[in-house]
C-alpha cells in the first residue's frame, strides 16, 4: 500500500459555524442567497453523482474525455513531481493525470472538506498505485492554504468547472491565492465550462427526471437536520435560469405560497412572499478570452487550451509570470 497521510487543517466545528453564519447572512438579506457548498451532505453527494450520469448533464463527461486524451500532454508540459488537487472528492477523474505523470510523480496532495472522501480516495489509490505518496488535507481551499513540503515542479488541478460557482470578485481572490502557491516551474490546470446554447445549459441544470430538483431542495434538508429549520421542500419549486448578461446559470428555490421558515438554532424566522426566490447556486460559463484575462489578473499566463470535441468544456494550463 502507498504511504497515506491525512492532515486536518479545518478546526473541529468549523462547518457548523460556517453554516450558521451563511444562513444568518444569506436569509436575512434581499434577495436571499445560500452558497452551493451546503448541497453536499451524504445525500447531496449521492444525488450529484447521479446527476453526473444523466444524459442532460454533459460537463463531467466532457471534462473526462479531455483528460483521457490530453493527460499525456499535461504531463509533458509540466513534468510535475507533485500533483495538488483542490476539491478532490473521490479523485476519480484524477486517475488519468496520475497515470500520465507516471513514475516521475512523487506525491499526490488531495484537498477537500470531506475527511471520509479523502480516506476513501486514499484507500483506492493505495491499491492501484502502491508507490505513490498521498498526503491528504482536510481543508477549505477558499480560506487560503499551506501545502506540505513535497518536491517540485507542482501541478495544481482545479477541475469540474467549480470555478464557476464563485462570483467574479471571489474568483479573482481565489486565483490570486492559487498563484501564491506556485513557485517558478509550477502550473495550474483549470476546468471551465463554456458558453453554449441556452437550451443545452438550462437542461443540464433542470433534467427531465427531476434529479437536479431533488439536489437543489436537499439544502432544505440540511437546514432541517443541522439547524432545526421547518422548511418543507414541497413548498418550493426548483428553478434554473440562464442569465445572458452575466453568462451564468442560476439555481433557485421559489416559494409556492407565502410562508415563514422557523430556524430554532438561530432564533430566526424567515418570511417568504409567494413566488419569492432563494438563490442556491451560480454556475458561470466562460470564453477563452475571459479565462485568459482572469488568469492574467492573478499573475498567471495561459499556455495551453484544450476542449472536448463539441467545444463545450475546456481545460487550460497556466504558469506563474
Amino acid at each position: 500500500m502507498s504511504p497515506f497521510r491525512l492532515t486536518r487543517l479545518l478546526p473541529e466545528g468549523t462547518a457548523g459555524a460556517d453554516l450558521r453564519a451563511d444562513v444568518l447572512h444569506g436569509l436575512t438579506r434581499t434577495p436571499k442567497v445560500l452558497p452551493p457548498k451546503w448541497f453536499y451532505d451524504a445525500r447531496g453527494s449521492e444525488l450529484f453523482e447521479e446527476i453526473t450520469r444523466l444524459p442532460e448533464y454533459y460537463p463531467t463527461r466532457a471534462e473526462r474525455s479531455i483528460l483521457a486524451v490530453r493527460a499525456t500532454d499535461v504531463a509533458a508540459a509540466t513534468g510535475a513531481r507533485t500533483l495538488v488537487e483542490l476539491g478532490s472528492g473521490s479523485s476519480e477523474k484524477t486517475r488519468h493525470l496520475l497515470r500520465a505523470l507516471g513514475p516521475g510523480l512523487d506525491s499526490y496532495v488531495p484537498v477537500d472538506v470531506s475527511e471520509s472522501a479523502l480516506k476513501g480516495a486514499g484507500a483506492a489509490l493505495g491499491a492501484q498505485m502502491p508507490a505513490l505518496r498521498v498526503h491528504a488535507l482536510v481543508a477549505d481551499f477558499t480560506r487560503g492554504l499551506v501545502l506540505p513540503d513535497t518536491p517540485g515542479p507542482r501541478l495544481v488541478a482545479f477541475l469540474g468547472g467549480t470555478l464557476g460557482n464563485l462570483l467574479p470578485d471571489e474568483r479573482a481572490v481565489f486565483l490570486r491565492s492559487v498563484r501564491g502557491l506556485l513557485a517558478p516551474g509550477d502550473a495550474l490546470l483549470l476546468g471551465t465550462d463554456l458558453v453554449k446554447d441556452e437550451g443545452v445549459l438550462v437542461a443540464a441544470y433542470d433534467d427531465a427526471a427531476g434529479v437536479t430538483a431533488a439536489f437543489n431542495k436537499n439544502v432544505l434538508s440540511v437546514l432541517a437536520r443541522e439547524l432545526g429549520a421547518d422548511a418543507d421542500p414541497d413548498c418550493f419549486d426548483h428553478v434554473a435560469l440562464w442569465d445572458r448578461e452575466n453568462e451564468w446559470i442560476e439555481m433557485r428555490l421559489r416559494a409556492r405560497e407565502a410562508l415563514t421558515v422557523k430556524i430554532p438554532e438561530l432564533d430566526l424566522a424567515v418570511s417568504f412572499a409567494a413566488g419569492e426566490e432563494l438563490r442556491t447556486e451560480v454556475s458561470a460559463k466562460f470564453r477563452q478570452a475571459g479565462v485568459a484575462a482572469e488568469l492574467a489578473g492573478a499573475g498567471l499566463e495561459l499556455r495551453h487550451w484544450w476542449t472536448d470535441g463539441k467545444g463545450w468544456f475546456a481545460l487550460s494550463l497556466s504558469t506563474a509570470v
